[in-house]
């Protein structure tokens, strides 16, 4: 493919669709977590929504509910969806563990310890690891679709550190105020190399439940049902 650097590449990083999680665990890299029915439906939404678009590379984080996610849309382009560990869900010393507003493992003193700084942060994967990876992911994907769209499915954390990295905000952030919803699209347009915009929709928004829309208030117990 002959490159340019005037080429105009878009890659779409989209949040994977509602999980199925009764328990509320916080899995984090755990595997064998899925989609739900809604989370399915969701996918579909997207792969709806992205249809008609120049869509020449689809690739995901390797975890489940990422790959089922991203099966739709790489079916409606005739593509296969391609894995890459990047994508993968930030790092958590508290995963497999319940994480709930009100209850969970912020009740137990034992683990106050990992939450000392919230700047790094001290429970997880560095914000400034996570940016260099998805970095290089985005990267990847913008090579591998020179000149057209590419999806990429990863996780809401991941997807929001980047972004923030992207539009020179600072990556330690009041997590209920991501702007990062189930099934988003969070959009990279690349002029060459360089991005120049970045963009965001939410083409399943009305199948997300309002508690877990962007700016929405937590409500208790409500993260039982649902996934980052």
């Amino acid at each position: 493919m002959t490159q340019s650097e005037n080429d105009i590449t878009v890659v779409h990083v989209m949040r994977h669709g509602e999980v199925h999680n009764p328990e509320g665990v916080l899995y984090g890299r755990l595997p064998g977590y899925h989609l739900s029915d809604l989370g399915r439906q969701m996918a579909d939404r997207v792969a709806e929504h992205l249809a008609d678009r120049d869509i020449t590379h689809v690739v995901a984080s390797p975890l489940e509910r990422a790959q089922e996610t991203a099966g739709p849309i790489a079916k409606a382009h005739g593509l296969d969806v391609a894995s890459d560990e990047r994508l993968i869900e930030a790092a958590n010393v508290f995963q497999g563990k319940t994480f709930g507003v009100g209850d969970g493992a912020l009740r137990k003193p034992a683990n106050w310890r990992h939450l000392t700084n919230p700047f790094r942060p001290s429970w997880g994967e560095p914000y400034v690891d996570q940016v260099v990876r998805m970095m290089a992911a985005l990267g990847r994907a913008r090579d591998a679709a020179r000149g057209h769209e590419a999806v990429c499915v990863s996780h809401q954390l991941p997807i929001w550190i980047v972004r923030s990295f992207v539009e020179r905000r600072r990556l330690w952030h009041d997590p209920r105020k991501r702007q990062c919803t189930l099934a988003s699209l969070t959009s990279f347009t690349y002029r060459g190399d360089r991005i120049v915009a970045v963009g965001y929709s939410e083409p399943a928004r009305d199948l997300v439940p309002a508690h877990l829309r962007a700016g929405a208030k937590p409500v208790k117990g409500a993260s039982k049902g649902f996934g980052a």
